[in-house]
């Protein structure tokens, strides 16, 4: 078995972005799919047409974690991007999938 390439923090921080903090966090850790998508949903009914960040975090993938919340909240998230709910959102890089920085797009 070989052992994937590390990849040096300033190159992650310039392709995933440097926000670590936002002015809300939404914390999904430990939730299942369905629970996180409904947190999700109210996060963004909550904060609907407001100028403000959310840090949304989730538990990073580990060798023995098998299918994290990532796929779906991105989903989620892209959804809500398209419907224009929020402005843009990217990955954190710290610690790596461990959930997103969105910024909500003001009314």
């Amino acid at each position: 078995m070989s052992v994937p390439p590390r990849i040096d923090q300033a190159v992650l921080d310039r392709l995933l972005g440097q926000e670590h903090a936002g002015e809300h966090e939404l914390d999904l850790r430990g939730m299942t799919a369905g629970a996180a998508r409904l947190a999700i949903e109210t996060m963004l009914e909550r904060l609907a047409g407001q100028d403000t960040t959310v840090v949304v975090r989730i538990t990073p993938a580990s060798p023995t974690s098998g299918e994290t919340l990532f796929q779906p909240v991105a989903r989620q998230l892209l959804a809500a991007r398209r419907a224009e709910l929020i402005g843009r959102f990217s990955p954190l890089s710290q610690p790596p999938g461990g959930g997103f920085h969105v910024t909500m797009k003001p009314g």
